[in-house]
């Protein structure tokens, strides 16, 4: 077969690439733009007044301690889900891989609601919890629960086929040679999974300081407390507050891009350690 049927033409390229540009420019470079600009129409005083409240920084502080509760969490998780999946085989192996992909079937508020059924003052647990005086829904447990479960795939669903790719050679290899099980995790399995695990990591951090259905159905929105970043921005777009909703927003978009840097530097770096190894 040639080159020629099996290349688009030059004409074909080019709509192609002016129709993807096309669709990233209106539905996402527009978006970013309109909410940056949104935030500092005012100028940076009031633009940095708002990130200032004691609401906003409570927001602030409250997004960045789910997150880092949930996501050391979902990384031990998704080191040990992966592990079991690709290195043994046992009763009940597709049932864990089905399970994995659960929050992605399922939405975000049904997931909320799930944790009020099972944790809210007329929940199942709820009168036990009454009684030893454990509060878990409307307060921090119950948005670190939810973050947990709508975060949890994106670890393992990076490590299971990149652990899959690499087989069991190497850890069959440093058993033989007298490893134990720790010795051979820590200097063979952990290195040639870093930088999948540090991308399934960073997808997950994102998602956690993003969250919004699951986090909304299960904080209560009370501010000061139980309001992360998102939950803030839309209390403050409710009330009119655009100026304040945009900076907050504008800080969630600014994170956001950080990650999509940290994320393009990750694949870059994975692809060349996936090409040494081959």
């Amino acid at each position: 077969m040639s080159v020629q049927a099996i290349t688009e033409s030059p004409v074909m390229r080019a709509v192609l690439i002016t129709i993807a540009l096309v669709f990233l420019g209106f539905f996402l470079l527009l978006p970013l733009l309109a909410v940056f600009s949104e935030a500092l129409r005012e100028g940076a005083g009031p633009f940095l007044d708002a990130l200032h409240t004691a609401d906003a920084l409570a927001a602030i502080r409250l997004t960045l301690l789910i997150a880092a509760i949930s996501v050391p969490l979902n990384m031990v998780f998704g080191i040990a889900a992966s592990w079991a999946i690709t290195k043994f085989q046992f009763p009940g192996k597709a049932l864990l891989i089905t399970l994995i992909d659960l929050p992605f079937s399922v939405s975000p508020v049904v997931s909320g609601l799930i944790f009020v059924l099972l944790f809210g003052a007329n929940g199942l647990f709820g009168a036990w919890l009454a009684e030893h005086d454990l509060k878990i829904i409307f307060a921090v447990p119950g948005i670190v629960l939810a973050t947990v479960f709508i975060t949890f795939p994106f670890v393992a669903r990076e490590l299971i086929p990149l652990m899959l790719e690499q087989g069991k050679d190497d850890e069959e290899a440093a058993i033989s040679l007298g490893a134990n099980g720790w010795q051979t995790f820590w200097h063979v399995t952990l290195p040639n999974i870093r930088w999948g695990l540090l991308y399934g990591v960073l997808l997950c951090n994102a998602r956690a300081m993003g969250e919004f259905g699951a986090v909304s159905v299960v904080s209560g929105h009370i501010r000061g407390e139980t309001n992360t970043m998102p939950l803030h921005v839309e209390i403050l777009y409710n009330e009119y507050d655009f100026v304040g909703a945009f900076a907050v927003a504008s800080l969630l978009a600014l994170l956001a891009l950080v990650t999509l840097v940290a994320k393009t530097v990750l694949e870059w770096r994975f692809g060349l350690h996936a090409g040494a190894r081959h």
